[in-house]
């Protein structure tokens, strides 16, 4: 295990409107706001989404199980903002998305297109020296601190 001590910074209380992406309208945030490090959490809905389901296997590196809806579900997530090895803004989350009795859990990670509309809250994280970088054993973006081997 590994962790830093940080503390909360800036709240945001985000209004995501239809038709917005929710990356592209979250990564402009942090750009705008300079946020380095956060915890976002999301309520709403989304018209259309691709989620990573988990593996196909449990192996090193993962064959993902990705899944794309576009019939309009409820959402809840939370996950974290961090920067890449460029600077720039990449988000990390894991929610649900339900429609009637069907529900699906794991990964957004693109084509987030918001339904009607979507609260986020983006609690920013002050003494955090971190960053997501694509952990070279694992074959997938990770978190990685200040100083420590890829």
């Amino acid at each position: 295990m590994k962790y830093q001590s940080g503390r909360l910074g800036r709240v945001f209380l985000v209004k995501l409107e239809h038709g917005d992406d929710v990356i592209e309208e979250l990564s402009r945030l942090a750009e705008k706001e300079a946020i380095n490090s956060a915890v976002v959490m999301l309520i709403g809905a989304l018209k259309n989404a691709v989620m990573v389901l988990g593996p196909k296997e449990c192996t090193v590196p993962p064959q993902a199980t990705e899944h794309y809806f576009d019939d309009g579900r409820e959402v809840a997530a939370i996950g974290t903002l961090l920067r890449d090895k460029e600077g720039n803004p990449a988000l990390h989350m894991h929610g649900s998305a339900g429609r009637n009795s069907s529900s699906i859990t794991g990964c957004l990670r693109q084509d987030l297109e918001v339904y009607l509309i979507v609260e986020a809250i983006v609690l920013e994280l002050d003494g955090i020296a971190a960053q997501r970088l694509l952990d070279p054993y694992l074959q997938v973006k990770a978190l990685f601190f200040e100083g420590e081997q890829l």
